[in-house]
Parts: C-alpha cells; sequence; structure tokens
C-alpha cells in the first residue's frame, strides 16, 4: 500500500517562522542576562513581567508581545533590534550535483590544474571553499602555492607526492592531509594520473569596513 505523501501548508509553515522567531528572541534575552549578571527573578522584577512568562520567553515557549519586549529592552538597556539578530543573520546552504560545480580559474590553473568550486560562504569574517580538483598527463607539478589560512585534502584517486615547506608527503587514494597554507605547497611528484582530490581552504575575508 502506497504511503500518501505529507504536505506542508501555509498555515503550517507561518508556525515554523514564528516558533524560530521566538526561540531567537528566548536565546538573546537569556544571553543579555547573563551578560548582565542577573537571575531570571531579578529580570522579572526590573521588566515588571512575571518569573513564569519569562521563563517561557526565554525558552521559546511564548510569543512576547511588542510591549514585553520594549519592557525587557528597556531592562537589559538594549535596542529593540537586538533581540532579532540571532533570527535575521543569514544562513548559507549550497547543494551542487554531481558534476556540476563551477569551473573556475585560479593560480594553478595555467599549471593544467583543473578547479571546480562546490560551495563558498557568503558575508562572513571567515572565507569557506571546496573544490574538486582534477591533475591529468596535461597538468604540471606545481609546490609553490601560498595563501593565508589553513587547507584540507582528501585524496580520491591516484597518487602525488605533495610537499608542504621543506617536507613531501605521498598522499594515495583516501589519505588526508591538513596544513598551514601559508607554507609554499602543492604536488611535486605526479605519481599516478587521474588524480582527484576535494581541497577545502578557510581564510579570513578582510573588508574595508
Amino acid at each position: 500500500m502506497a504511503r500518501k505523501k505529507k504536505s506542508v501548508s501555509a498555515d503550517s509553515a507561518v508556525d515554523y517562522i514564528e516558533n524560530r522567531l521566538e526561540i531567537a528572541i528566548g536565546h538573546e534575552i537569556r544571553a543579555f542576562r547573563k551578560m548582565m549578571g542577573l537571575t531570571v527573578a531579578e529580570l522579572s522584577k526590573l521588566s515588571e513581567i512575571s518569573v513564569g512568562m519569562m521563563s517561557k520567553i526565554e525558552n521559546g515557549h511564548a510569543s512576547p508581545s511588542l510591549g514585553t519586549i520594549k519592557a525587557l529592552s528597556k531592562a537589559l538597556n538594549v535596542p529593540v533590534t537586538a533581540f532579532f539578530r540571532r533570527f535575521e543573520e543569514e544562513r548559507d546552504a549550497t547543494h551542487v550535483r554531481a558534476g556540476e560545480g563551477l569551473n573556475i580559474e585560479r593560480r594553478g590553473t595555467r599549471a593544467g590544474h583543473q578547479y571546480q568550486l562546490l560551495g563558498h560562504s557568503v558575508g562572513k569574517t571567515i572565507a569557506f571553499e571546496p573544490y574538486m580538483i582534477t591533475l591529468t598527463d596535461e597538468s604540471d607539478v606545481f609546490p609553490i602555492f601560498q595563501h593565508p589560512g589553513m587547507e584540507f585534502l582528501y585524496m580520491l584517486t591516484g597518487e602525488v607526492v605533495y610537499r608542504h615547506g621543506n617536507k613531501t608527503y605521498k598522499l594515495s587514494a583516501g589519505d588526508s592531509f591538513f596544513f598551514d597554507s601559508n607554507t609554499p605547497h602543492g604536488p611535486e611528484k605526479l605519481i599516478k594520473l587521474p588524480a582527484k582530490f576535494i581541497a577545502v581552504m578557510v581564510y579570513p575575508r578582510y573588508t574595508n569596513e
């Protein structure tokens, strides 16, 4: 007997968003309260909100009215908008189907290294970039990559000798390698091709703000 697919109604979606908002507000209120060294009872007294209601709000089990939010804002000496900070944060999600990574050019492209970007972070102080890198018979060795941050490699196929500073490492399928990418690094010998590996680069994203 075939199962019926469950559908999500518009009302359910609204309830989900409201619940997320309540949890986010509660989290921020608790964080500010603890930052000020107040107990639930003390904040309750300052804001003239019952202890029971305060507990429900902090645990995301009650939706505070605008008047309640204003009272808490005054008691904690923070702007009303501070309570919505966590809810309004942008959350990234990237889904890349097999073989659909974005082909891009990087420093190693001229050495015949093929890069497929599998996702990236948006609007964050830390950049996170995962790549699928492919080395073929047309690829050259290039052991002088150097850039800020950290890097993680996971070998999928092939075999290479990878240099990091004054040391070399033989990497085969299933091997992983984690290192400081400020140090010169890269494949020094291509032993078995094609070689494919996942490279995850993490580095600080500087802004002018």
